[in-house]
Formats: C-alpha cells, structure tokens, sequence
C-alpha cells in the first residue's frame, strides 16, 4: 500500500535482530525474548526482530505444533504487544497460528507497534518442502494478497519468512509495495552449504532490490544462525554467530536513495511480478 510522499527528514532507524532458540514453552520464549528486546532497545534499537517459530518450536514438525497453535488475539500475542509497549519499540516475531483445520496450523508474522497492537501479518508463502523437510504436511501455506507493509519513522518496512527468500518475487513484491526495509524471520535448517546459502540469498535480495534487509535465524541445535542485516549495496552492517545474541544497525532512507542514483535497476527493469493464483 503506498502513501503520499513524506519530506519530513528523520534520524537513522536503529533496527536489531534477535536470535535464539524457541522451545516448547511459550511463556519462556516470551521472557527470553524480553530480555533479548530490552538489550536491542539498550543498544538503540526502534524495531527488534525475532525468528520464525518464536511462539513455540521442536524438531521435527508434527502435531505438538497443531496443539500449541494460538489465535491471532491469544496469549503471545498479547505478550509481544504487552512487551513492545512497555520498551517503546516495534516488534517482529514468527507465531504458530491456529487455524479451521483441525490438523494443520499457519505460519504466521506479527509485527506490533509501540502501542501494542498489531499492526501487520503476514503467512508464509513458500513452504520449506525442501532438503528432506515437508513443511506443507503441517503448514497451511499464505494467500497471496497485497503485501501488508507499515512504517517506522518514516522506513516502511515489509515481511516475508525463511524459504521465501529463496524465490526472489516476494521480495520485488514488497519493494513494488513501497518497502525500503524487509524483514526476514526465519528457522534456516543446519547442513551442507545452507549458511553459505543463507548468506548469498540475504545479500542478493538486499542488492537487486536496492533495500535494506534484516534476517533473523534461530540458533543452533537446528538454525544455523548468522542472523545479519544488509544495507542496499549488499554490505553486512552487523551478524551474529551462532549464541543467543542481538546486533543493531542503522537504517535510513537516504542511504536507499542515494544508493539508487548510483544503481538505478529498479527504474531499468523491463519485467514486473504477477502472481500465479
């Protein structure tokens, strides 16, 4: 959705990304992520981003996901809004949402506004039926509708999950959207050559698109980590190892733009997305 231009300028945008572990304990996720959020708002974070999952996670996928599934106004919600409204910050997180089918569920973004309320979802798109995984066995996957963006002083800022970065549409999607920002909660699996992926994806959607990217894994056993933020020239502006961990950058519109007058390939392009419905 685009909105009439904005000429009022504004101070760099602190961004974080934050990774761990989610478990089987919502409520524990919640605090962990608490803590997690209080130090990405210490170190001047205005938008804290969390991974895919963050709700609840084991390995593999199967029922205990369908049972721990929440409604959109359910308790984690609510505690991410509860959070973000205490720490004054914008919130990015992955939910196990509940849906009509009985034996499946969605996986589901929530970002919140300082406010608390929710003020943007999105549901996956790709499911990671890849690498021996079969995601879509469990995972009702997302409609494709118009991309649900929302700003932060004056960044807009989109969302898409994990396997998504893998089909370059999305992306170009939201930044047709008007997003100079996308974030990217994922559960990257561990294995060969998958953080070398992870990495190249990250980059090369930040790159073609001239926009900034935020990726935010979960940790070992099973992510990889490596969580990163990617400024529109393809630099890494901060990345994490594979601990528990938050890393903050900055993240401006004038950087995109001026970035843009050097490398104008959004305006050279000669083809446009369309959905397949």
């Amino acid at each position: 959705m685009q909105e009439s231009s904005d000429t009022t300028v504004h101070s760099p945008l602190g961004v974080a990304v934050a990774q761990f572990a989610p478990g089987a304990d919502t409520p524990a996720n919640l605090v962990t992520m608490r803590e997690l959020a209080a130090t990405a708002v210490a170190r001047g974070a205005r938008l804290v981003v969390f991974p895919e999952y963050s709700s609840f996670f084991v390995d593999p996928l199967g029922p205990a996901f369908v049972k721990a599934a929440q409604p959109l106004d359910g308790p984690f919600v609510r505690g991410l809004g509860d959070l973000a409204a205490s720490l004054g910050v914008f919130v990015v997180a992955g939910l196990v949402e509940r849906v009509d089918d009985s034996t499946r569920f969605s996986n589901t973004l929530v970002a919140l506004s300082p406010a608390g309320s929710l003020v943007a979802t999105y549901r996956k798109q790709h499911l990671y039926d890849a690498f021996g995984s079969t995601e879509s066995e469990w995972v009702t996957p997302g409609g494709i509708s118009e991309p649900e963006t929302f700003i932060v002083d004056g960044i807009r800022v989109g969302l898409q999950t994990c396997y998504d970065i893998r089909f370059p549409e999305v992306t170009r999607r939201l930044v047709d959207a008007g997003a100079d920002l996308v974030l990217v909660p994922a559960e990257w699996v561990r294995g060969p050559l998958k953080e070398q992926h992870w990495r190249t994806l990250v980059t090369a959607r930040a790159l073609e698109n001239t926009i900034y990217i935020a990726a935010a894994d979960q940790t070992p056993p099973v992510g990889v980590g490596a969580s990163m933020i990617v400024d529109p020239m393809g630099v890494e502006l901060a990345t994490l190892g594979e601990r528990t961990d938050v890393a903050v950058a900055w993240v401006s519109s004038e950087r995109v733009a001026a970035v843009r007058r050097v490398n104008p390939s959004l305006a050279l392009r000669r083809y446009r997305v369309e959905p397949i419905l």
